[in-house]
């Protein structure tokens, strides 16, 4: 099986949740889908993502500008660094993706949230932006901010957070392999690859 930790407003996770689905379908592996807040993550265990934001190398952004653009154009995707909103307040569309899970609607609302933010710079923390997602995906908006405000799904997102950082994890998205084999970053998915090919020997 393979455990994906993930949070909407990172480009990086964008690429892993697009570029897994084929290979868990080549392989003929189930996916489970565990959405977090990546930014109670970093509140915990990673603060020094706040500080390299703060004052960032410039070769190292530059070329991490670079890299995401040179991973996107390999996956066939549309990324941009939104220059309106970063970072962004995912929690709604976070909860969204919990809520949607057992209706068997999380990938299709996930992936329209990706694009939303990361194609066209829309803010995925407004109501308006999540409606209209919402009915790109034939889910009715108003059952939507129903379902998200309920405890259960909070209380869901919360412990899907505390359980990455009980677990190692320090961000997004961060991969488990048969339970305890860890893999971060869309980068590591060769890895995967050859560590699911070992548990099917």
């Amino acid at each position: 099986m393979i455990e994906f930790f993930f949070d909407c407003s990172s480009p990086w996770t964008y690429l892993g949740f697009h570029n897994i689905q084929p290979l868990a379908t080549e392989l003929k592996v189930p996916i489970r889908w565990r959405p977090i807040l990546v930014g109670g993550v970093f509140n915990s265990v990673n603060p020094s993502v706040y500080a390299s934001r703060e004052k960032p190398v410039p070769a190292k952004r530059d070329y991490m500008l670079k890299d995401l653009q040179d991973w996107a154009r390999s996956s066939g995707l549309h990324i941009v660094m939104p220059p309106t909103v970063f970072p962004v307040n995912s929690v709604k569309a976070m909860r969204g993706c919990l809520w949607l899970e057992p209706q068997g609607k999380l990938v299709p609302f996930a992936t329209a949230v990706f694009e939303a933010y990361w194609g066209r710079d829309e803010d995925i923390a407004q109501d308006a932006v999540l409606s209209a997602i919402c009915r790109q995906c034939g889910i009715e908006p108003e059952a939507f901010f129903a379902g998200i405000a309920q405890d259960a799904v909070k209380a869901q997102l919360k412990a899907n957070t505390d359980e990455l950082i009980r677990r190692g994890g320090f961000g997004s998205p961060t991969i488990y392999v048969n339970g305890d084999d860890m893999y971060f970053g869309n980068d590591r998915l060769p890895l995967v690859r050859e560590a699911l090919l070992r548990g099917c020997r």
